[in-house]
């Protein structure tokens, strides 16, 4: 429970920085921030948007669905609808929640409904919000689709509604599995490109003039986000039950985690060339933030690249003009604050590696005031300017 974000919601500020303080002023009279649970009662529907997190052996880490679920249980009343948004594994919602739920004695799709429906969201992506993304809906039992699909038919422009929770469920981990083995596929080919004295930007580039058959995806130092980084390895977890092996999944994931690696053997070998060694060197990242333009940190690869950088003896420092200082997560435990982007300041580095590229960097900037670049994102390239102190990664 955080309750600082509460009282932020009460006083009409977002905490989220790509969302604006201005649209909680606007609906502040449509909803009540509390952490009274026993408000549960009172209401209609109960939607569950908490955090599906990987334990340390990539296994999931369910407490925070079920522990809200049993919270629930304790208010549960006749007519209420309840509906899970966190992404997880088929069967989840159908088996685990219910049962849990039915401990009151209050049977699903009789006493009261139940629904997936996952949440589908690309933070800072002006093209699209809440609204306009058609939302898949899958209930227990026909009578929980109809309620639930009327639920969100009122919110968003377009429902898809499907035969049952466990196909919502599976299809949210189709949707993120087919970013994350195609993001592994080119960050694979920018490896080996590299080796081969080829641009992965620019065979991107035209390979995307095909209109039909190809979707451009595109390489990076690891992924980052909620969501990709963990949810394919729920279906992973959930195939052993049925004594399948997901290779392919388990495979890109294995490619996606190595990248901060990669990463950081180009670091060395650049400072090599400049005649510096690993330890010792002070090195810049820019961006803690996952992607660009946005103020959430999580899973962010940044986080591994700072600490395989300072096991070498490196002294590492970040700036990222979203995230001003580093937060404590599950994973890490990084006491550092962003620094200011100076003249003076990025002269002091020996190199800086580019991991994020925000609007706010200047190309042109960073490439006039470094000594030496690492750039994962391809944000020199972008701008076209070509210089000797950049190498891509």
């Amino acid at each position: 429970m955080d309750n600082e974000k509460v009282e932020l919601l009460k006083q009409g500020k977002s905490y989220i920085k790509h969302i604006n303080s201005s649209l909680i002023i606007q609906h502040s009279s449509l909803f009540t921030p509390t952490s009274d649970f026993s408000r549960l009662s009172e209401m209609d529907c109960v939607i569950i948007c908490v955090p599906t997190p990987l334990n340390k052996y990539r296994e999931p880490d369910m407490s925070y669905v079920f522990n809200t679920t049993k919270t629930i249980a304790r208010y549960l009343r006749r007519g209420q609808l309840i509906v899970l948004e966190s992404t997880t594994y088929p069967g989840t919602t159908d088996e685990d929640m219910r049962v849990i739920l039915e401990e009151s004695g209050l049977k699903a799709g009789e006493d009261f409904y139940l629904a997936f429906s996952p949440e589908r969201e690309d933070p800072n992506n002006k093209d699209f919000s809440t609204s306009t993304i058609p939302k898949i809906v899958g209930g227990y039992t026909k009578k929980c689709l109809e309620i639930a699909n009327t639920l969100y038919g009122q919110i968003v422009v377009k429902t898809v509604p499907v035969s049952s929770t466990r196909v919502a469920e599976a299809a949210k981990l189709l949707e993120n599995i087919y970013r994350s083995v195609n993001i592994a596929l080119v960050n694979e080919l920018k490896m080996l490109f590299n080796n081969m004295g080829i641009d992965i930007w620019e065979v991107i580039e035209a390979a995307k003039t095909k209109p039909f058959g190809f979707h451009a995806f595109y390489p990076g130092p690891g992924l980052g986000g909620h969501c990709i980084p963990i949810d394919p390895f729920y279906l992973t977890w959930k195939a052993r039950e049925y004594d399948f092996s997901t290779r392919f999944i388990e495979l890109a994931g294995e490619i996606n985690t190595h990248m901060p690696y990669y990463v950081v053997q180009k670091t060395m070998e650049a400072l090599n060339e400049n005649g510096k060694s690993i330890k010792g060197a002070r090195i810049l990242i820019l961006g803690l933030a996952y992607k660009k333009d946005v103020d959430d940190p999580r899973e962010s690869p940044s986080f591994r690249l700072i600490e395989l950088l300072e096991k070498k003896g490196a002294l590492v420092d970040y700036n990222d003009p979203y995230v001003p200082k580093a937060p404590k997560t599950r994973k890490h435990k990084i006491k550092k604050i962003s620094i200011e982007l100076t003249s003076d300041n990025m002269a002091k580095y020996d190199c800086v590696i580019i991991a994020t590229d925000h609007s706010d960097y200047n190309a042109t900037f960073i490439v006039e005031n470094s000594n030496l670049i690492v750039d994962t994102r391809n944000l020199i390239g972008k701008s076209g300017i070509k210089s000797n102190k950049v190498i891509m990664a």
